[in-house]
């Protein structure tokens, strides 16, 4: 998932998404655990997606906040 792809979604699918992509991490994790893994690259990209996903939900809500404390004072 690109940096773009993720500023068009909204905040319920950027919800949505990081909780798909944190059973994904779950289970990679348990795959590694109980049975070999090709494609060990995942556990890398489905990180820096959830990274992605978080940064971008933060930075909104730090401009919701700075709209709130702009127009108060």
């Amino acid at each position: 998932m690109k940096a773009r792809e993720v500023h068009k979604l909204s905040d319920e699918e950027i919800d949505v998404e990081l909780v798909r992509l944190r059973k994904r991490s779950f289970e990679l994790r348990t795959q590694a655990v109980t049975e070999k893994i090709e494609d060990t690259t995942q556990f890398g990209s489905t990180r820096r997606d959830v990274a992605r996903l978080l940064t971008e939900q933060n930075a909104r809500r730090r401009k919701v906040q700075e709209e709130i404390s702009g127009t108060t004072t």
